[in-house]
C-alpha cells in the first residue's frame, strides 16, 4: 500500500516536495494545505501533473489533520509559522518532515524538542544539503580516514538572490529569523556532521549590500543579509569558515565545500539550479581528493538522473532524503537529522546573526547567554 504524504505550504519548497514525491515507488500526495488559495492549487496542479492524481486542498491546515487523510505531513510553510502549526501536526503522532529552520526562535525550536519527545512518531527536520551525492562522498571519503585528521572546514555558497515568495515573507528577518537562519542553518548543520563536533564560539560579519537595500513592501523595508563571513570554532579543535554571497549567480559552482586534514583535502564542488543557467543546461558535480603527498587531485565527476535533478533546485537531495524518509517509516526506524539537529542549527544561525549585531563573537554552550527570544 502507497505511504499517503499530505502537504502544508504548497509554494516552491512544498511543490519541490511533491515532484520528489511522485518520484517514488508506492508513495502518493493525498492532500495540499496552504492559506493562499491560488498556492494551494498550484500544490494540486503540481501533484496532478506529476502523474499522482489530484489531492484534495485545503487552505487550513487543521481541516486537512481533521480529515486524517494522509500517513505523513511535509511542513513546507514559512518560517515563521513553523512553530504553531508543528504544534497541530505534533498532536496528530505521525511522522513528520519538518522544513528547515525548524522554528525562527531559539526558544521556540527547543519548545518543539520537548513536543517531539513526547511523541511515539518521528520527526525529520529536512536539511536536504546532507543528500546532495558530493557531499555524501565527501562524508563517506571523511569517515573512511582518506583526510587523515580533519582540523580545517570552509563552505562557499555564491548564488542567485532570495527568490520571489508570497507577501515577500523572506525578504524580512522577523519572518525569516535572518539569513544566517533561514538560508545558513543548511550549512551550520553540515559543520556540525563533517567535524562531529559541536560549535563552542561564532563570530560573523555581514550586511545588506546589493540586494532590495532600497525596496520597501507595504511600506516595510527589506532587512535581509545578502552577504557574510563567518568563523565557527568546534570542541574538537576544528575551525570552520562559511563565506555567503547572495549576488553571485554568475558563478559556475553554487556550493564549494572543503575538509582539510593532515593527509589530504577534501572538496564537493556542486553547481546551481539549472533553471537558472544559460539554456537551463545542467551541470556534473565534483568530488576531489588532493592527497598532500602525491600533490596529484583525484577528480570524479558525479552525474545523477536527470529526472531526478528535474525534480528541484537542491541537486537530487530532495529525492534522496525523501527515500530515506519513507525508509524509516516502513523500517520503524529514527531520523537521520533530528529535531535537536533542527533547534541547534537555529542556534548557530542565531548567533551569527547577533554577533553581526554586536561585533563581538557570541559563545556555545554552558558558558552562553540564553539564545531565547533573540530574533522575536
Amino acid at each position: 500500500m502507497p505511504l499517503r504524504y499530505a502537504i502544508i505550504g504548497s509554494g516552491m519548497m512544498g511543490c519541490e516536495h511533491i515532484r520528489n514525491i511522485a518520484l517514488m515507488k508506492d508513495a502518493e500526495v493525498v492532500a495540499v494545505a496552504d492559506p493562499n488559495a491560488a498556492m494551494a492549487e498550484a500544490g494540486v496542479q503540481t501533484a496532478e501533473r506529476s502523474g499522482i492524481g489530484r489531492p484534495k486542498c485545503f487552505t487550513d491546515h487543521r481541516d486537512l489533520l481533521s480529515a486524517n487523510l494522509a500517513d505523513a505531513y511535509v511542513i513546507a510553510a514559512p518560517n515563521d509559522t513553523h512553530f504553531e502549526i508543528c504544534r497541530h501536526v505534533f498532536a496528530t503522532n505521525k511522522p513528520v518532515l519538518l522544513e528547515k529552520p525548524s522554528a525562527t526562535r531559539s526558544d521556540h525550536a527547543w519548545d518543539l524538542v520537548r513536543l517531539a519527545e513526547q511523541r511515539s512518531a518521528p520527526v525529520w527536520v529536512a536539511m536536504e544539503y546532507r543528500y546532495m551525492p558530493p557531499v555524501a562522498r565527501m562524508l563517506e571519503a571523511l569517515k573512511s580516514g582518506q583526510a587523515g585528521r580533519p582540523h580545517m572546514l570552509s563552505i562557499v555558497e555564491h548564488r542567485f538572490p532570495f527568490l520571489d515568495k508570497v507577501d515577500n515573507w523572506n525578504r524580512f528577518s522577523a519572518r525569516t529569523g535572518g539569513t544566517l537562519v533561514e538560508k545558513c542553518c543548511h550549512f551550520f548543520d553540515l559543520m556540525r556532521l563533517l567535524t562531529a563536533s559541536e560549535a563552542t564560539r561564532i563570530y560573523a560579519t555581514g550586511a545588506q549590500s546589493v540586494n532590495d537595500i532600497a525596496s520597501s513592501y507595504d511600506g516595510k523595508p527589506a532587512d535581509t543579509l545578502d552577504n557574510a563571513m563567518v568563523v565557527v570554532d568546534f570542541e574538537n579543535g576544528m575551525r570552520a569558515s562559511l563565506d555567503l554571497c547572495m549576488f553571485a549567480e554568475g558563478s559556475y559552482w553554487q556550493e564549494q565545500i572543503s575538509v582539510v586534514g593532515d593527509a589530504a583535502k577534501l572538496e564537493a564542488k556542486i553547481p546551481g539550479p539549472s533553471r537558472f543557467w544559460p539554456g537551463g543546461a545542467e551541470r556534473a558535480s565534483q568530488f576531489i581528493l588532493s592527497p598532500r603527498v602525491q600533490k596529484a587531485p583525484v577528480v570524479e565527476e558525479i552525474e545523477q538522473d536527470p529526472t531526478i535533478l528535474a525534480a528541484g533546485d537542491h541537486h537530487g537531495s530532495t529525492f534522496y532524503q525523501h527515500q530515506k524518509f519513507a525508509e524509516m517509516i516502513r523500517s520503524g526506524g529514527k531520523p537521520e537529522v533530528t529535531i535537536i539537529d533542527g533547534a541547534m542549527a537555529v542556534d548557530m544561525g542565531i548567533a551569527a546573526q547577533r554577533s553581526i549585531e554586536t561585533g563581538q563573537a557570541q559563545v556555545l554552550g554552558y558558558e552562553a547567554e540564553p539564545l531565547a527570544g533573540a530574533l522575536s
